[in-house]
């Protein structure tokens, strides 16, 4: 049975997994729900305006990935701190202070969190762009000379190979480049998920998706029904950042390998595109949620297959807290329903 023959409807209502929480965001509302007892779910609406919002221009199809994205980061950002500070209260995060920490405490008490996050953000984003535009064209780079200096050599030679020059051939470099920064994204959050708190964290992430499902299957929203759903949801993040890492290879190949000779430039002109990647990436993964059939199911294989990884089956205490997160956020205009 299809994903579209179980589906009663599909809702526009998506979420993302917190610190011993879940953030569920509606067309009308945002709402974050963190559980900080054993019987007590802390619950609060998000106020945030977002760029769709004030215009039609950020709704606008390919521009709307974009401010998707933008809105989404700067929702993410503001809920991961209110849950780590609910979950710091709560007693969920435990352990012994360093001296540095201390000192961080002290100096900027309260705030402490958000410089933390201020800190863990730009550091992260440093990191992505070296790790997924600098490294695999460095890599390549590098690869592309070793080859050409080993065809070179004249026992090589000597064996008919002749010379090999693969630095300008722009096919390769790109699918080089694209399959080493999947291999990255996997093998980043292959380590995160053997992690401890990131293993709560990607079972929240499936009582979210399970949460979402049961609500599009038009089954009251209670744990029964909730544990029966899927955990895999075609409309993921994780879906989202696959695709858009697919879409980079095929936008590599109009790049050339070292435009106007700089072979530097390349990853610059990738970063530039960067929107674009996005804004293609975006309408995939809302064609992928809003149909079913053998070409949506090829697009979001790859992204599905990768929630296998960022998903895990969830406890009934989390489906609990998926509920407080989702309840709310579901409109009584039916506003949220994309298609039936």
């Amino acid at each position: 049975m299809s994903n579209k023959e179980k589906q009663c409807k599909i809702t526009s209502i998506g979420g993302s997994a917190l610190i011993e929480g879940i953030m569920m965001r509606g067309p009308k509302c945002t709402t974050i729900a963190v559980r900080t007892g054993e019987n007590e779910i802390h619950t609060e609406e998000l106020k945030v305006k977002t760029l769709a919002s004030k215009s039609k221009f950020f709704r606008l199809p390919f521009i709307r990935g974009i401010t998707g994205i933008v809105d989404s980061m700067s929702m993410s950002y503001k809920a991961l701190a209110i849950s780590a500070d609910k979950a710091l209260e709560a007693g969920e995060i435990e352990e012994e202070q360093s001296k540095f920490e201390k000192w961080l405490t002290d100096k900027f008490g309260d705030n402490l969190m958000k410089v933390v996050m201020v800190i863990a953000t730009i550091l992260g984003v440093l990191l992505a762009v070296g790790l997924f535009f600098f490294l695999p064209s460095l890599m390549y780079d590098g690869l592309a000379w070793l080859v050409k200096y080993v065809t070179s050599l004249d026992f090589v030679g000597n064996f008919g190979i002749g010379s090999i020059d693969i630095a300008e051939n722009v096919f390769f470099k790109s699918v080089f480049e694209g399959v080493l920064k999947v291999v990255l994204f996997l093998g980043y959050i292959i380590l995160c998920s053997q992690m401890e708190d990131m293993k709560r964290v990607f079972m929240y992430h499936g009582a979210e998706h399970k949460t979402i499902f049961c609500y599009e299957a038009g089954l009251e929203l209670n744990v029964e029904n909730i544990k029966k759903q899927k955990r895999f949801h075609p409309r993921c993040g994780t879906s989202f950042l696959v695709i858009t890492l697919l879409v980079g290879i095929f936008l590599g190949l109009f790049i050339p390998a070292s435009p106007f000779g700089i072979s530097f430039l390349r990853p610059v002109f990738k970063i530039v595109l960067l929107p674009l990647m996005v804004g293609i990436g975006y309408e995939v993964i809302k064609l992928c949620g809003k149909h079913d059939n053998w070409f949506t199911r090829i697009l979001a294989a790859p992204g599905m297959w990768a929630q296998r990884i960022t998903t895990r089956e969830p406890d009934e205490k989390m489906i609990e807290v998926a509920i407080e997160a989702m309840t709310p956020v579901i409109p009584d205009d039916g506003s949220d329903i994309i298609s039936k």
